[in-house]
């Protein structure tokens, strides 16, 4: 299981090398099912590889100029405040016995890997959805991508995900910014969120080391190959296989939760 889960680590570099989004959602999923590592503690262990693999993407981003300070000040702040207040006090807060209805019992990790998995789908389809081109209105819609920010950072929290395919739409379709800036400022908005988060939670949890370490690792020579991948071939080609791939999961999850 351990060499599956190093091979999927690749992966989620090379998606977020390739489109800027989408990997992050398959590294819960990768730490509870192939490293057996507790949902809660999973969501801690994916804010550092998420963290750590989009460093490295946004860097390269930096240097070729695609991204904008102003927007990362703007929807990151608020983002990141989320984020931490939601992992840090809302997350222990939530009972380990959610819900219970005679012998059946709805625990918190249950509970998140259904969440996480609803989040897949949602993700999964926008993967795979033709994306149709708005007109801008020429305006820059501030409001919006404040409360975009909010909703991403409780996303990044309570779940550990970098809620890329949340902040892309947002920053292209509310602040007017061109594709290839929003996915490199997006890059950077979840390198804050997610490492700035861990480094606020990770003293909460035990967190295993040795494996987080290899598998960051990994993820972040995958980011690598994905950029390269991006320069040879359109990245719209492969959304629609990683979608429909993303969704496959989240069903898998879900069925595996409730009824197995």
């Amino acid at each position: 299981m351990e060499i599956l889960a190093y091979i999927s680590a690749l992966f989620v570099g090379i998606s977020l090398g390739l489109i800027g989004a989408g990997g992050s959602i398959l590294t819960v999923p990768v730490f509870v099912y192939l490293l057996n590592i507790d949902p809660v503690i999973a969501s801690t262990c994916s804010l550092f590889t998420v963290g750590c693999t989009s460093f490295v993407g946004s860097v390269r981003s930096y240097l070729t100029g695609q991204v904008q300070w102003r927007t990362v000040y703007l929807f990151g702040l608020p983002s990141f405040l989320a984020a931490l207040l939601t992992h840090k006090w809302l997350l222990p807060v939530i009972p380990d016995t959610i819900f219970q209805a005679g012998s059946y019992v709805l625990h918190k990790g249950t509970m998140m890997l259904i969440l996480f998995a609803l989040l897949m789908l949602v993700a999964g389809f926008r993967m795979i959805r033709k994306e149709e081109k708005v007109a801008s209105d020429g305006h820059a819609h501030y409001t919006l991508a404040i409360f975009a920010g909010i909703i991403t950072g409780f996303v990044t929290g309570l779940l550990g995900a970098g809620g890329g395919f949340i902040i892309i739409p947002a920053l292209v379709l509310g602040l007017n910014i061109p594709v290839k800036k929003a996915i490199g400022t997006s890059l950077l908005i979840i390198t804050i969120n997610t490492l700035l988060t861990f480094a606020g939670s990770y003293q909460s949890v035990p967190i295993p080391w040795n494996t987080l370490l290899i598998f960051t690792a990994i993820s972040v020579a995958g980011i690598f190959i994905g950029q390269g991948i991006a320069l040879k071939i359109h990245a719209e080609k492969l959304k629609p296989a990683f979608g429909w791939f993303v969704i496959g999961m989240g069903v898998v999850i879900v069925v595996n939760e409730l009824f197995l």
